[in-house]
């Protein structure tokens, strides 16, 4: 049975009343098609509507969405003979961060990715897609295992952010989290990154300081999640649709300040409806972004790599400096 969000409930009422009326007329042999075929066209309008004004709140919703594909179902479309690799050789494997050896459209590649799970069973697996240090030292020594074999990286981000346990804070969180972000910028090799679903503060900057940086049309992709802003700036989670409105979390915000590289479309009423037209659209966004960086030289792509990541934080912090207020004189 299909998932609906709250505001997609007119939607699912018109989907419902389509559903019972072929049901009427499979068990009556009354022909109905011509009603039939007017609620269709109701609903394909409403769900065009829907979602062409989505607020940021409701685009944080659609990028949580439960039916939308996940990492192991874009590893699995798009990456033939794919060999899984476990273990961060220190301390233990990480479901939450998955990844391995295989190929893309005729190439070799690495490919990582933070997995939520599809039911309960795999999202207790996974972690939610939170990862611990563990996650993060195995996405690096993937990393370094491709910069030997001169094979490029691609990184699919879907992450509420890193596991805010005492057990990964004891182990380390936080250097983990800085070394694979220091691993990016410092590869030699093609380093490509989607934000497929939540890209969630450090947890996913930890994979996605590359090259190419792609972002699903509704995914978000923020330094907090809209709940934690909220709790800190009014103690309230309840202000989380306000909060989600001044993070600038959206694709189309993030383009514009020059934080990702590309937006990637969606399927009519987002990947997480027609998910193989999804998959398909990144699978093509990746070949078109990848192609240009093969045969580049390591230390060019390295350079441009850094410079891209320097020039936002100068901006960022310009941007700061003159919307902050005078300094009052003493």
């Amino acid at each position: 049975m299909r998932h609906f969000l709250d505001f997609e409930r007119p939607i699912a009422e018109l989907e419902g009343k389509i559903d019972e009326l072929r049901h009427l007329s499979n068990n009556s042999g009354l022909n109905i098609a011509e009603e039939v075929g007017r609620l269709e066209a109701q609903a394909a309008r409403l769900l065009e509507q829907s979602y062409a004004r989505l607020t940021p709140w409701q685009k944080v919703q659609v990028a949580r969405h439960p039916e939308r594909p996940h990492a192991l179902d874009y590893i699995g479309a798009l990456i033939d003979e794919f060999v899984p690799l476990a273990g961060d050789r220190a301390f233990a494997e990480d479901a939450a961060v998955v990844g391995g050896i295989g190929r893309f459209r005729g190439r070799s590649i690495v490919v990582i990715g933070t997995e939520k799970g599809a039911d309960t069973e795999a999202r207790l697996k996974h972690n939610f897609g939170m990862a611990r240090p563990e996650g993060y030292r195995k996405a690096r020594r993937l990393m370094r295992l491709a910069e030997h074999f001169a094979l490029p990286v691609v990184s699919l981000v879907d992450t509420a952010g890193a596991y805010p346990g005492l057990d990964a804070e004891a182990r380390g969180q936080s250097e983990a989290i800085a070394r694979a972000i220091e691993t990016c910028l410092d590869l030699r090799v093609p380093l490509v990154a989607a934000i497929v679903g939540e890209g969630g503060s450090g947890g996913a900057i930890a994979l996605a300081a590359a090259n190419t940086v792609l972002m699903l049309e509704h995914a978000v992709y923020t330094v907090i999640s809209p709940e934690g802003c909220a709790s800190i700036l009014w103690r309230d989670a309840a202000h989380a649709a306000e909060a989600a409105g001044g993070l600038q979390l959206t694709a189309q915000d993030l383009l514009r300040l020059g934080v990702i590289d590309r937006i990637v479309r969606e399927p009519l009423g987002g990947a997480h409806r027609r998910p193989q037209e999804a998959i398909a659209a990144l699978g093509d966004a990746l070949d078109a972004v990848l192609r240009p960086l093969f045969g580049r030289d390591g230390d060019a792509l390295r350079g441009e790599r850094r410079r891209k990541f320097l020039a936002m934080t100068r901006s960022a912090s310009s941007d700061a400096l003159k919307s902050s207020p005078a300094a009052p004189h003493i």
